[in-house]
């Protein structure tokens, strides 16, 4: 694309790709407080590594390359270290490192790249191949690099960077195991098939059997000697050829002792919103993408929420728009339960252990003794969600017997292994008259819209942005800062980061008094899509990291409602 710039000059001319070849080196500044630590881009034309590209585009595919392509980094470092010296004098490459989990990342991706148009001459001089300036564009496979250039070490660097890089991506290539790429791309669609098979079925989970459920401590790996989840016979299903446990939309309880595998087992649950990849050990733990889990989150703040379903009135407040910046336990169990359900949310998963328990029970002799109680529990909640919103909820209990007799399912787990017991509970509820209760129904439904006031990334009186993400889990943007650490499906820095960006194109790009949230999403995902993810990314933030994931749509949302200083209006009104 030939544009020109305010000098005059043509901007093919300062065009910061160099070629090897046919492979491509893209160079940029990373910001501008790390000149010395460049950011390359390595365009490898897919013809280069494999014969065909049926699917090359999809994110399993280029999650896969990546993870190959890191022991060619991880030997370049190792010649590079020196353990009595810092990186900034030794060199060294950074390169993402992903977990198990399979995301849309700036790290390594495909795109359709310009080809080389001309060729070298004698001395400093070359050729354009084809006079009438036409470009030719080939699918590439992209790798994001960061090199940390050695001080003072001019020759070492443009060896590093000429020479050694080059020659790592070219045995890279030379390498390429087609055979382990086609059992990734087996995986990948028949991971893509599970899932749109779920949104189209009774099901909101399917767990294989041979699954291998329990990390190893302190990592995302799969534990050694850990036992393989086995099915019970009753729920085993077969789909596309793989056999394993559904779980059937409606109320799910899974019980049972301490250390038995529960929290484990809805952990996997979890997980299985994103899809694994090979050796991860849940590669077929699937879960319907839209799933939330929902904890108490003390401290969070909570604008003009609806959540009379669950607080029926509080002193002074005005439940069906209810505001605080110190949420309690139970109302900010409510508030993530009202937030989900308006994100769309089909599937709540929620650990007894991480739950208010106010907010969750209320037996009997305690409802028989408190008659003015401003608290709707869960229990009574719980069945009308499934019936009139359509959204389930599987739940792990230890101690409240009360789920019971609301449960369309009941699963215990003893010594890693999970048993069918629903006969058993409902036996155990007739002896002991415990049934469920039926409130009024709940008003799930939100009644306000967010005015752009206060939602900008300018901190008040001053005209430069601000954006910082930290590893403690807090986004500060503007004049705010954000607690994310309540999030559990936010499952790398790179998508804090990247949740961060998003918010701030959203503020820069939104004129209107209002905000409509939706629309703005939309229109990030649409240009993620059709640009990738690195559109997002801007160097002017020097605190920022360089390496993005994408996050779910409903957790830039979750991320907006712990925003303090927003101000929301009701519908109709304009202030």
């Amino acid at each position: 694309m030939n544009t020109i710039d305010s000098f005059g000059y043509s901007s093919t001319e300062y065009n910061p790709t160099y070629f090897d070849g046919s492979i491509g080196y893209t160079f940029s500044h990373t910001n501008k407080l790390s000149q010395d630590k460049p950011t390359v881009t390595i365009q490898i034309p897919c013809e280069l590594l494999m014969n065909t590209l049926p699917c090359s585009t999809e994110p399993y595919i280029a999650d896969f390359c990546l993870r190959r392509f890191k022991g060619y980094i991880d030997t370049l470092n190792t010649e590079l270290r020196n353990n009595s010296r810092p990186s900034d004098e030794n060199g060294e490459y950074y390169l993402q490192i992903p977990k198990g989990k399979i995301l849309v990342r700036n790290g390594a991706y495909f795109s359709k790249c310009c080809q080389r148009d001309y060729e070298y001459g004698s001395g400093l001089t070359v050729h354009l191949l084809h006079d009438d300036k036409t470009q030719i564009f080939k699918m590439c496979l992209c790798i994001l690099v960061q090199v940390q250039l050695p001080k003072f070490k001019i020759r070492k660097a443009m060896q590093m960077l000429c020479k050694d890089l080059p020659n790592s991506v070219k045995k890279f290539i030379t390498e390429f195991d087609v055979s382990q790429m086609n059992l990734a791309e087996e995986l990948g669609k028949k991971q893509t098939k599970i899932r749109m098979w779920l949104k189209n079925s009774d099901f909101c989970s399917f767990i294989a059997n041979g699954s291998i459920l329990p990390r190893s401590k302190g990592t995302d790996l799969p534990m050694n000697g850990a036992v393989p989840f086995c099915s019970p016979p009753k729920d085993e299903i077969e789909v596309f050829g793989v056999k394993g446990m559904g779980i059937r939309r409606g109320v799910t309880v899974i019980t049972g002792g301490g250390y038995s595998g529960k929290s484990t087992l809805l952990d996997a649950i979890s997980a299985g919103i994103y899809d694994h990849a090979l050796g991860d050990g849940r590669e077929l733990c699937i879960t319907d993408d839209t799933a939330v889990s929902i904890a108490a989150e003390d401290g969070r703040s909570i604008k003009s929420l609806n959540i009379s379903p669950f607080i029926k009135w509080l002193p002074g407040g005005d439940t069906t728009k209810f505001s605080t910046d110190h949420a309690s336990g139970s109302t900010s169990q409510a508030a993530n339960i009202m937030e989900a359900i308006s994100y769309g949310s089909k599937l709540l998963l929620i650990d007894e252990d991480r739950s208010a328990t106010n907010f969750m029970i209320r037996d009997r002799m305690m409802k028989e003794l408190i008659k003015k109680e401003p608290i709707t529990p869960f229990t009574d909640r719980v069945r009308e969600l499934h019936e009139t919103k359509n959204v389930s909820t599987i739940l792990v209990i230890g101690g409240s017997g009360e789920y019971l007799s609301v449960a369309d399912r009941v699963y215990m787990m003893e010594d890693y292994l999970i048993h069918d017991v629903t006969e058993r509970s409902k036996k155990i509820c007739e002896k002991n008259g415990v049934t469920a209760e039926n409130p009024a129904p709940g008003d799930w439904e939100q009644h306000r819209i967010l005015h752009s006031e206060g939602f900008t990334s300018f901190p008040e009186g001053k005209g430069k942005e601000r954006l910082e993400v930290s590893e403690m889990g807090f986004i500060l943007i503007g004049d705010e800062k954000i607690d994310i650490r309540g999030l559990n499906t936010i499952v790398s820095q790179e998508q804090l980061q990247t949740i961060g960006f998003i918010l701030r194109h959203m503020e820069i790009t939104n004129n209107d008094s209002v905000v409509d949230i939706e629309k703005k999403l939309d229109e990030v995902y649409r240009r993620v899509e059709s640009e990738g993810v690195d559109f997002l990314y801007s160097s002017f933030f020097t605190t920022c990291e360089r390496f993005l994931d994408m996050p779910r749509k409903c957790d830039v949302r979750a991320a907006i409602e712990r925003m303090r200083k927003l101000h929301y209006v009701e519908w109709g009104h304009n202030n």
